[in-house]
């Protein structure tokens, strides 16, 4: 296992662009710490795979460097980094037996057949694939053959780290739940580095300690999945993390106070005046933002949709249309209701990052 350093790493696919805008991954400084899980989370194209594929090996970063531990693997290929890599699709042998691919990489490195039986009993039972260890692979269901491609990564006790590149894309929806729940037992039993590149932010809060949230090659917020939730440090965080996403309004800010959609409401904190030409924002989750009959800001309510955990209404707020949760208990009448938000809980955004005021 390794600690994983890069170090003003970066990647332009295009050596004839100067232009910073055209780099797929933008300058990034990060340690990877041993005995952790990350999630690379982000929309298709934002620079995750580049990066995953920058660790392993397969892309000779532009800039920067990487360090396992302390030794500088920058330009050394994937199998002198010993690094396991899990694909969207299982790199399995079909034509062998589920017990033959997993020996598979020890044979080729000479290991005595005592040893390469123990370990791959080992790494069998730690994946529930003891009972396939004689069928062929041919034959087994995809998340079996993902299994067995995991397998083939753990199978080697010298492995630094195990990078995962949509591991889940070709798996049965109903059988996701389960293979992410094995990938997560697989850590806390190994105790390995892992790195899971995903645009799924289930799959992603669920599988990792840390989430490095990516948007167009660039890492916008590296947080555990409750500090993504609760204090997104970026417009597109707390849009992109949740369901419905992050109420973003335009808003003018004045110490403590905001103009937004024709209210002014009462801020947290006092903030300093925007620079002029900024784009000012104010943000606020819809789990913190409830609606009664009567109270706080006026809004329409445009309807409710009972999730069976909680009530999720949809409503004009001035021009924008936000959403905001309904108590159960609270009964509304018509249109017309009254918005509440929990002002330790909203936030302002300038030019699309979170800015922190003082305590009125």
């Amino acid at each position: 296992m390794a600690r994983i350093s890069l170090e003003g790493i970066s990647q332009n696919y295009d050596r004839r662009s100067v232009d910073p805008a055209d780099l797929a991954l933008k300058p990034l400084d990060h340690v990877w710490q041993k005995g952790r899980a990350y999630s690379l989370l982000g929309p298709s194209g934002c620079g995750k795979t580049t990066l995953l594929n920058i660790i392993s090996g397969l892309i000779t970063p532009t800039t920067g460097r990487i360090l396992f531990d302390d030794r500088d693997v920058t330009h050394l290929a994937t199998e002198q980094r010993n690094i396991a890599q899990v694909f969207q699709f299982p790199v399995i042998y079909d034509t062998m037996t589920v017990a033959d691919n997993l020996a598979f990489p020890l044979r080729n490195r000479g290991l005595p057949r005592d040893a390469v039986a123990r370990r791959v009993a080992e790494v069998a039972a730690l994946l529930d694939l003891t009972p396939d260890l004689p069928k062929s692979a041919r034959n087994l269901t995809a998340d079996a053959k993902q299994k067995i491609s995991l397998g083939r990564g753990l199978v080697r006790s010298d492995v630094a780290a195990l990078l995962f590149d949509e591991p889940l894309t070709v798996i049965d929806p109903s059988l996701k739940w389960e293979l992410r729940s094995k990938l997560k037992a697989v850590h806390r039993a190994l105790d390995m580095l892992m790195i899971y590149v995903t645009h799924d932010q289930i799959e992603a809060l669920t599988f990792a300690d840390e989430v490095v949230v990516m948007k167009d090659g660039r890492v916008l917020q590296i947080a555990s999945p409750a500090e993504l939730f609760e204090f997104p440090a970026h417009t597109f965080v707390g849009y992109f993390i949740g369901s419905p996403g992050m109420n973003i309004i335009d808003a003018e800010v004045d110490g403590h106070l905001a103009s937004a959609a024709g209210h002014t409401i009462e801020l947290g904190a006092r903030y300093a005046k925007p620079p002029a030409g900024s784009v000012v924002q104010i943000g606020f989750r819809p789990d913190f933002a409830t609606l009664a009959p009567k109270g706080g800001y006026p809004v329409r309510v445009r309807r409710i949709e009972d999730l069976g955990r909680r009530r999720i209404a949809r409503i004009a707020f001035g021009p924008h249309e936000i959403s905001a949760t309904v108590p159960y208990g609270v009964s509304l009448e018509g249109e017309e209701a009254g918005l509440t938000i929990r002002t330790d809980r909203l936030f302002v955004y300038v030019n699309d990052q979170r800015v922190y005021g003082e305590a009125p």
